[in-house]
């Protein structure tokens, strides 16, 4: 047998396979010897026996694209063989791939901004539910915003101009009252010419005080010229001379807080100082949602700059708690977080000057006011100077009266009462006499108990605080204005004080 023949051979056979037909490639007896037909047939079985490939009955010839083979000086037939990758599109699936990751990074992206949508329209969708709650509170309410009409306004202020003019010229008696409200309408014209040009959404307050003054020039007017008894002018401001609260007015809605609708804890006021006692500056101290802590506070030079969002000076603190803040004589004192301690804060630079406990006082929610979390410790300020109201655990909860020195913050006096002081809602003090309010319903508080620290007698009462909003968080009196600046779920609301004329 010729050696030389097994590369061809090995070719043919690799040839015949692709091309599916293995038979013309093996010689028959005429074209070689017996020897020959033997081995190639012998050669071929062998291979065909050991290669699992199966061509399908379709496929073509130029599966083999080229093939080359020598015999080197042994007759060994070396053979190379290059099969095209034709049968399997290996950079179309990789292009595939490829094109499948991008889609997936591209879809990843879109999906993440859908979940910030979703998260944006919750946000719009609590938005829009508080926004229907206040429309439906204006709603409610006396005076709409539809007349809110700056033109008509400013006719009417006129109209009152000219009327406490004509008032003044023929008013018989004493013109002390008559020269007040005269002082008022200008101011109150002023204020208006403001509101037009700054911020025509707050005028409701301007429209509420209108009406008061309305109210007043018909008196007046009605008494022109008869002999009779005018009522005496409420007591000087500042002054104590009177026989305590019996009556309380309507509550003039002032704004929401400065920080939002969300912010439903806090407490606000004027500062009261007894040598300027009319000089004092707003401040509004919104706590954080979570209804504890104080982080920030705005002072106001006027109740102008407040209702026009203008002139605010804005301070952070990081150990305030709970909405039982006062400010008095330029400092603002509040309870430290998670203590009985009480810090006095100059309001010219945010900076504590004094911190002090307060001696067996229950703190961190033992004893705080119904309905109202984390004020355990409720300062209050009056004609008197600086006060604190709490609870301990050897009054068996029962509110605490003390006398603080402004200066030092240690406890001057002390009284025990007979109130419970989780059953109450809020608490002020006006000359010496703490005032109690519960809750009625959701439109009403009530002042309900007294007690008096001049004497050391309390008592019942019964005066009919009406509201904004559910839940009242802090009230604060001021002693030349008489009035009480409440914090109402977010609301800033004023209350004029009326007093027994008869002093005690």
């Amino acid at each position: 047998m010729r050696t030389g023949l097994l590369c061809p051979l090995a070719l043919l056979f690799l040839l015949g396979q692709t091309t599916g037909n293995l038979e013309p490639l093996v010689p028959g007896p005429s074209s070689s010897s017996f020897l020959d037909s033997v081995f190639v047939s012998n050669f071929i079985s062998g291979l065909s026996s050991n290669d699992s490939f199966t061509p399908s009955p379709g496929s073509e010839s130029q599966s083999l694209s080229n093939f080359t083979g020598f015999e080197d000086d042994h007759g060994t037939c070396h053979c190379s063989v290059t099969l095209p990758d034709t049968t399997f599109p290996v950079q179309r699936v990789e292009r595939l791939e490829f094109t499948a990751h991008v889609l997936s990074q591209k879809f990843e992206k879109e999906l993440s901004k859908v979940r910030e949508y979703v998260q944006l329209i919750s946000v719009y969708e609590k938005k829009l539910s508080n926004l229907t709650v206040r429309v439906e509170i204006m709603e409610k309410d006396t005076i709409s915003y539809t007349e809110l009409d700056f033109e008509l306004i400013k006719i009417e202020v006129k109209e009152m101009e000219k009327l406490i003019i004509q008032l003044k010229d023929n008013f018989v008696g004493s013109t002390t009252i008559v020269d007040q409200l005269e002082v008022e309408i200008r101011n109150m014209s002023l204020l208006v010419e403001q509101l037009e040009t700054l911020d025509k959404n707050n005028v409701l307050a301007i429209r509420q005080e209108i009406l008061a003054l309305k109210n007043r020039l018909k008196e007046c007017e009605a008494s022109k010229g008869e002999n009779v008894t005018v009522s005496p002018p409420p007591p000087a401001p500042g002054s104590c001379g009177h026989g305590g609260v019996v009556n309380i007015s309507k509550p003039t809605i002032v704004q929401l807080n400065w920080r939002g609708f969300s912010f439903k804890f806090g407490a606000w006021g004027r500062d009261y100082s007894p040598q300027q006692p009319n000089g004092g500056l707003y401040w509004v101290a919104p706590l954080n949602t979570d209804g504890r802590y104080l982080e920030y506070y705005r002072l106001y030079n006027t109740l102008d700059d407040l209702l026009l969002y203008i002139n605010a000076r804005e301070y952070r603190i990081t150990y305030g708690q709970g909405s039982g803040t006062a400010v008095y004589n330029n400092y603002m004192y509040v309870n430290m977080y998670t203590s009985r301690n009480i810090a006095k804060i100059n309001l010219n630079d945010s900076r504590v000057e004094v911190t002090q406990t307060l001696p067996d006082a229950a703190y961190n929610n033992r004893f705080s006011y119904a309905n109202v979390d984390w004020q355990d410790i409720d300062l209050a300020v009056d004609e008197n100077g600086l006060w604190v109201i709490y609870a301990t655990e050897a009054s068996t909860g029962n509110m605490v009266i003390s006398k603080l020195n402004d200066t030092t913050l240690t406890v001057l006096d002390t009284w025990y009462t007979k109130q419970y002081k989780p059953s109450v809602s809020n608490a002020f003090m006006v000359c010496g006499v703490l005032y109690a309010t519960r809750t009625l319903n959701t439109r009403e508080e009530e002042i309900f108990y007294y007690y008096d620290t001049n004497t050391g007698r309390e008592g019942s009462l019964n005066v009919v605080m009406p509201k904004m909003r559910e839940r009242v968080q802090s009230i604060n009196y001021h002693p030349f204005d008489q009035k009480l600046f409440v914090y109402n779920d977010g609301y800033l609301l004023n209350y004029d004080l009326i007093f027994n004329k008869e002093p005690k």
